[in-house]
């Protein structure tokens, strides 16, 4: 499949089948000797190295969500520029396009949630909430500023409270993602 978004790859793991996102075109025949598969294998430290080259980036496993936005006239969070320079915010730009930065209209609060263009052009998004246990309030504001269209997130699985915390805003889990930068467009 085509790059994640330029410059950047992924695999991304259904159930019992996998889809490598990037235009270097590996050689199938050398993921598969690396055990790549729909079962798992497509995940594997060995695939993630080959895809990304020796000085290339890698990302952490994470769990891809979907939901839909529900579009309320007025919702929680604005636009806060402010917070562009949050790390979630940095992040989100690396592997996201046109990356936009929300919070809570309290300039105290340094709750971020980052609205960018995904994969297929959906939104993706991403949130970090400053204190514990607030995480589910901030996932279900984001869906109340996006219009009733599809909207993709991701977490990482051992983020036990993040991902409760998605699932009860109303996010479903759809497949596994892992992001890479190969050595070219990474710079080290």
């Amino acid at each position: 499949m085509p790059d994640w978004r330029p410059g950047v790859g992924a695999v991304v793991a259904f159930t019992g089948h996998a889809y490598v996102c990037s235009d270097r075109q590996p050689a199938r025949e050398r993921l598969e000797t690396l055990g790549c598969n729909g079962f798992g294998g497509a995940t594997l430290p060995a695939v993630a190295m080959e895809l990304a080259g020796p000085h290339g980036w890698i990302d952490c496993l994470d769990v891809l969500l979907i939901a839909h936005g529900r579009g309320l006239q007025a919702p929680a969070l604005r636009a806060r520029p402010d917070l562009a320079d949050h790390p979630r915010a940095v992040h989100a730009r690396l592997t996201r396009g046109e990356v936009t930065t929300f919070g809570y209209a309290d300039p105290h609060r340094r709750d971020v949630a980052t609205v960018g263009q995904g994969p297929g052009d959906l939104p993706m998004i991403g949130v970090e909430v400053d204190e514990p246990g607030r995480g589910s309030r901030i996932f279900a504001d984001v869906l109340d500023l996006l219009p009733p269209d599809l909207v993709l997130a991701s977490v990482a699985p051992g983020n036990a409270r993040s991902l409760r915390a998605a699932l009860r805003a109303g996010f479903g889990i759809i497949a596994s993602v892992q992001l890479f930068v190969p050595a070219a467009e990474s710079d080290g």
